[in-house]
């Protein structure tokens, strides 16, 4: 049985993989049309439970637990491999399940997951839609709408800059308020703009509890630098798998992808995750003298995450853009009536057009 309650009209089911047995949330007819939602970090495939029921009758919605979270079969990532260990799930869990084309989705880490996916099967995605995506060029570590890192050893990214309080709690299932750190603090105070609360509080944050922890898990390993802040990304875990030093190279990749299936970016005005001044990232709080020895702008500035998007996505140029307001990190829970409408057109737009 799945540790974290489902809504009715969405069926908990495991599916044995040729890599790993993945827990999965599935809406709609067997026979619909495919639609695969990835989920981000400090998550689990119950944050698209209503995302996944308000789809149009004839979809197939598809949210497994990532390798490192929820209830799939706890395996290392390998963070050398970028996305990639995430890829090669997604695409075994879709040959399991005998379905060849679909169209997917992906929220924050889901979204660096996607452009990846994109890469490894881009004839078998149909459309792509990135909710507050993070950047083609990983989190943290970078600066400059081309991705320039910051240091070659890429320190300022990976599992060394994890705030390992945060880590420890999740570990404990802490679902109090009493710590800065504490998982529900952090989510109703970042996940979305406050004051919005959404109605399934407790399970969400029972997602987020869901995460892997450990030295080779999350928060994952890191190395010494002579940079600044002193750690460097390490090979083991979803935070050095998101450093620019494994996922920068699959930018070109992606920008030469053919076919280049249409990409929906939705992401809030307000959003302090994945942001130009990302709250998240230590070039935003040396700046603001929060993380000592800040070695200034000209060396490491914030990471403008939103621009890089932006400028990658131009390249690609089959995409469309679309910014709501007043909303945080999870525009599709925070305003599904402005979402879902752009969502549901992206899709049936891709399906007049194959």
């Amino acid at each position: 049985m799945a540790s974290i309650p489902t809504l009715p009209g969405l069926e908990s089911t495991w599916v044995s993989t040729p890599r790993l047995n993945m827990h999965t949330l599935t809406s709609g007819p067997e026979s619909g049309i495919p639609v695969l939602f990835v989920h981000g970090n400090a998550s689990s495939a119950t944050f698209w439970q209503e995302t996944m029921l308000a789809l149009p009758p004839y979809y197939r919605a598809i949210a497994p637990d990532l390798r490192g979270y929820g209830d799939t079969e706890d395996k290392i990532v390998d963070a050398s491999r970028g996305y990639f260990d995430w890829v090669d799930d997604l695409l075994g869990l879709l040959d399991s399940l005998n379905i060849g084309q679909f169209h997917v989705a992906g929220h924050s880490l889901g979204g660096g997951v996607v452009y990846s996916l994109i890469v490894a099967a881009a004839d078998r995605v149909q459309s792509a839609s990135l909710f507050a995506p993070a950047s083609p060029y990983g989190f943290g570590g970078s600066k400059g709408w081309d991705g320039t890192p910051c240091y070659p050893d890429f320190a300022g990214s990976g599992g060394g800059i994890v705030n390992p309080e945060f880590a420890r709690l999740i570990g404990e299932g802490y679902r109090g308020r009493e710590f800065q750190a504490s998982p529900r603090t952090v989510m109703n105070a970042f996940y979305w703009k406050p004051p919005f609360v959404p109605t399934r509080e407790e399970a969400l944050l029972s997602g987020i509890l869901s995460q892997k922890i450990g030295s080779d898990k999350y928060p994952g390993d890191s190395v010494p630098s002579v940079n600044w802040p002193g750690a460097a990304p390490g090979r083991f875990g979803p935070a050095n798998a998101i450093s620019p030093k494994y996922v920068r190279d699959t930018v070109k990749r992606f920008l030469a992808v053919e076919p280049k299936p249409p990409i929906l970016w939705v992401h809030g005005s307000d959003d302090q995750i994945v942001a130009d001044g990302s709250l998240f990232d230590l070039g935003t709080l040396g700046a603001a003298g929060i993380v000592p020895g800040w070695p200034g702008a000209e060396v490491f500035p914030p990471q403008p995450m939103v621009a890089q998007t932006r400028a990658v996505l131009e390249g690609y140029q089959n995409f469309a853009e679309q910014v709501i307001p007043e909303t945080g990190h999870s525009p599709q829970i925070e305003r599904p009536d402005l979402v879902n409408p752009l969502f549901h057109a992206h899709l049936q737009a891709a399906e007049q057009r194959t």
